[in-house]
């Protein structure tokens, strides 16, 4: 019989089809069904000014994996997609097509027009990775795709700013943020990255009020911070200093007189051991002029530049004026030294310039009240983290947390609802405008200008996206969520908020468990980024090897919290194994001819291999049902990689093929049932790791009336463990493989026929061995087999093997033509006695010993040694064949 299965893999005919039949017939969708428990994971929702990356490719795989899972186990499994509107990222796309397009900036076509041309790039470009992450075959439910800015997110985001607000949880107030004086507005810490630099550490003296000729000399990285300088710190322990705390000093070149404090904060062992305190653009600073109260006193513009604070470096770039007055500081004898040294700098992740700490008037969230519930559900495992260990960062940062600042001084994004009063200055928290001031009355209202930090929003989001703070029945039945997939690069700023903002507004974790991953890291183990070049684009690898194989590599090798390389030959393994799964299946479908037999007379039929292959599929699929319960997708993986290419396809379908070569009959018919019985139930296992190849082949199977996707996932029975049948197949498969490396080891073509004779150590092994008659027959070209106790019985010069349980013999007779032997091992003997001439004549030879370094005349000494061995073993040889 022929099939209609394509005689070549080739993914590109059948992927691209086969994700428009599973949206076509709408797959992926879940509903509200109250006979069946749900399974929900919100995906982590990229960048739209994203484009899909090899860490994206990971994080949906490993998703995906898990939905597709679970819904074959019954579960009403969505996974929900959608995307984020990335303030800064998005709004600088914006401001420069705005440049280039029409030479405007966005103050001068306004806000309102500005987030018309916002809107729009979204609708033209936002899109973009959504469609990139469908060709990875990720099976979210479209129907249900969310945006961070979409009307629902942006109600539950009011609604939880003004939740909040009322419990006195979100107030306004001056004080120090992370500051970007190029994209001019404020950023989390999320948006900081961290980068060591080179600079220096300047030691100043600072002369004392009481006499200026003496001095405290104070080591800063940044001395144009100098004009802002309120304090000097130093332990109170500090031996050194203990008498100076409440003295004086001046700050030099600025004269401004300042006090000496004592403050637990310096470090006794850097520098100094003494800080200089400059509230306005320290955040540590900030935290110790509020223990003292000191004066605050910003000496630097929102762009970076100088002000008036800095005296005659007003207006100067704030790197310009370190230089500058560096020089002056010298030259006025206050510089005492300076240091190289390497520190730690924050910059910004949009644009990568250096970030300023500054003191200024936003919006921000009192932390503690909130990270304690989020603390104790990490204590109570409300919330689990894969691998545990990262528990510990998530607590850490729970328990060192800072007041969150959120407002951002962009226009794309949620408007913060706050309305302020132009006459008397009052505050109004609600979710529309006002008409009049609540206070005095006055229609002279204007809303906060600023919107609210991306992370505000993506913190709701396992609960916004399912309808919150409206108890829709999505948000009833799907909430909370079971699994959250991420990075461990994004534990403490995204994570967290989600978790203390869920448990805030709804009272429940948002999530069961947090799976963490790592990175995907070049063949060299780099982390890939743009400087290095290094990154690799998945669709490309997709267009060039499928969408499955490059699933599976990145399945296979991984295990949680730990990072994986991308490798070539990995990849090429994988387009490999699914090249072996569709010509195995092909080979199967070829040899099906009409209605298979039905499961009762194939039971009554088995043979020790098909009690044995179905035995092990029984096994493979609790073993990889267990692996991906313990979130070990990268051991799941190979596990069913090792079954479908070990056990199936190398050894059952060799071992059947004489079953399927022969005349109809129930035998025939049976192992027909067995292959076509195992091959849906290992592709079932596989689907969730390479959904496309395991659904077209299904597509070809006999009796399968549903899609591969809605199929039932294989479930472990008691009734299909054979143990015996196993342990005696895997007595016959050792006996082989020992047989074939024997022929191998003596140069014996596998086609030559040959006796074996057992001589069996164990009771079982002399069953085994009779049953095994046939496979030795047929897999090791074994004629004849012969079962013996006794050593003396075996009587011929012959090769021998040893394996549990038994030792096996191959009369030589059979297995080498002696004359043609004895003819190659002369040969063998020649060539051996010249290599010997060549090595004795040179180590015979003064000129060569007296000039040879002594490296080189051990090599040949060496080698010499190894021909006499060989040469040794050569004569044994022939004496032995010759004496026959």
């Amino acid at each position: 019989m022929t099939t209609n299965i394509p005689s070549k893999y080739n993914p590109k005919e059948f992927e691209d089809k086969i994700y428009d039949i599973w949206m076509e017939e709408n797959c992926f969708r879940a509903e509200v069904n109250k006979d069946k428990k749900p399974f929900t994971i919100v995906m982590p929702p990229p960048n739209i000014t994203g484009q899909l990356h090899m860490g994206h490719a990971l994080d949906m795989t490993l998703q995906d994996v898990l939905t597709r899972w679970k819904r074959m186990q019954g579960y009403e499994a969505l996974w929900l997609p959608g995307s984020d509107h990335a303030s800064i990222a998005t709004e600088v796309k914006v401001v420069e097509r705005l440049k280039k397009d029409e030479g405007k900036t966005k103050e001068e076509i306004g806000r309102e027009e500005f987030l018309k041309r916002a809107w729009k790039w979204k609708e033209e470009y936002g899109g973009r990775i959504v469609q990139q992450v469908k060709k990875l075959g990720n099976s979210c439910d479209w129907s249900r795709e969310r945006f961070t800015m979409d009307e629902g997110c942006n109600e539950a985001v009011v609604e939880f700013f003004i939740k909040l607000y009322e419990k006195g949880l979100i107030y306004r107030g001056n004080r120090i943020i992370n500051w970007c004086p190029d994209c001019h507005t404020t950023l989390s810490d999320a948006e900081v990255e961290h980068e060591d630099i080179p600079g220096k550490y300047y030691y100043v003296k600072y002369p004392y009020v009481e006499n200026p000729e003496e001095y405290f000399v104070v080591a800063t990285t940044r001395p144009e911070t100098i004009f802002g300088d309120v304090a000097i710190a130093a332990h109170p322990d500090d031996e050194r200093y203990k008498h100076l705390i409440g003295k004086k000093v001046i700050v030099p070149l600025v004269g401004r007189e300042i006090p000496i404090i004592g403050d637990e904060y310096p470090d006794m062992e850097k520098g100094t051991g003494a800080l200089k305190i400059t509230p306005c653009h320290d955040p540590n600073d900030f935290e110790i002029g509020l223990r003292h109260n000191l004066e605050q006193i910003n000496c630097m513009n929102e762009d970076g530049t100088m002000n008036e604070e800095a005296g005659k470096y007003k207006g100067m770039d704030r790197f310009t004026c370190r230089k500058e007055f560096v020089k002056e500081l010298e030259e006025n004898g206050f510089m005492v030294k300076t240091e190289s040294t390497d520190h730690n700098v924050g910059t910004c992740y949009r644009c990568h310039n250096i970030v300023e700490p500054r003191v200024s008037d936003q919006w921000f969230v009192k932390m503690k009240p909130l990270a304690e519930p989020a603390l104790k559900a990490g204590e109570n495992k409300e919330v689990e983290f894969v691998p545990e260990r990262f528990t510990k960062i998530y607590t850490h940062w729970l328990e060192n947390i800072r007041d969150w600042c959120i407002s951002r001084q962009l226009w794309w994004g949620h408007r913060i609802p706050a309305y302020y009063c132009q006459e008397c200055g009052e505050i109004m928290v609600q979710k529309d405008a006002p008409h009049k001031c609540t206070k005095c009355g006055s229609t002279n209202i204007k809303q906060d200008e600023d919107v609210l930090d991306t992370w505000f929003s993506s913190g709701l989001w396992p609960f916004s996206t399912l309808g919150w703070p409206n108890q829709t029945e999505d948000f009833k039945y799907f909430y909370p969520t079971d699994v959250l997939v991420t990075g461990y690069d994004i534990i403490f700023f995204w994570v967290v908020r989600m978790v203390f903002s869920a448990l805030e507004m709804t009272g429940e974790s948002p999530f069961k468990n947090v799976f963490i991953h790592g990175l995907v890291r070049d063949a060299e183990g780099r982390k890939m980024s743009k400087s290095l070049g290094n990154g690799i684009d998945p669709l490309e690898v997709v267009d060039q090897f499928g969408a499955d194989a490059l699933r599976f590599m990145l399945m296979t090798g991984i295990s949680p919290g730990n990072d994986t390389r991308f490798n070539n030959d990995r990849l090429e393994s994988s387009r490999n194994f699914a090249n072996k799964l569709w010509n195995a299946s092909r080979f199967v479908l070829m040899n099906i001819d009409g209605d298979l037999i039905d499961e009762e007379t194939a039971k009554a039929n088995y043979k020790t291999e098909d009690k044995w292959i179905i035995s092990r599929m029984n096994k493979a699929a609790k073993e990889v049902t267990y692996n991906l319960d313990k979130f070990e997708l990268g051991m799941a993986a190979q596990r069913v990689y090792d079954f479908i290419w070990n056990e199936y396809c190398d050894w059952y379908i060799e071992i059947v093929k004489p079953r399927l070569y022969a005349d109809e009959g129930t035998d025939k018919d049976t192992a027909r049932f067995v292959l076509i019985k195992v091959l849906k139930d290992m592709l079932k296992l596989l689907h969730p790791f390479m959904p496309f190849i395991t659904e077209e082949i299904w597509s070809f199977l006999p009796e399968t009336s549903s899609r591969l996707i809605k199929a039932d996932w294989p479930k472990a029975s008691e009734k299909e463990n054979f143990e015996k049948a196993e342990a005696n197949m895997e007595f016959i498969m050792e006996a082989v493989r020992s047989i074939r490396n024997t022929r191998a080891e003596m140069n014996v073509a596998p086609s030559r026929k040959a006796r074996a004779i057992f001589v069996p150590s164990k009771d079982e092994a002399v069953e085994f061995i009779q049953t095994g008659a046939q496979y030795f027959a047929t897999l090791a070209n074994i004629t004849e087999i012969k079962i013996v106790h006794d050593k003396t019985q075996i009587g011929e010069d012959t090769a021998s093997s040893v394996m549990e349980g038994t030792e096996i013999y191959l009369p030589l007779a059979d297995l080498i033509d002696f004359e043609k032997e004895i003819e190659r091992l002369e040969k063998e003997k020649s060539r051996l006695q010249g290599e010997l001439d060549r090595v004795v004549g040179k180590l015979n030879n003064e000129k060569f010993m007296s000039k040879a370094p002594e490296s080189v005349v051990n090599e040949e000494k060496e080698k010499m040694a190894k021909y006499e061995s060989m040469m040794e073993k050569v004569v044994e040889r022939l004496e032995h064949l010759k004496a026959k």
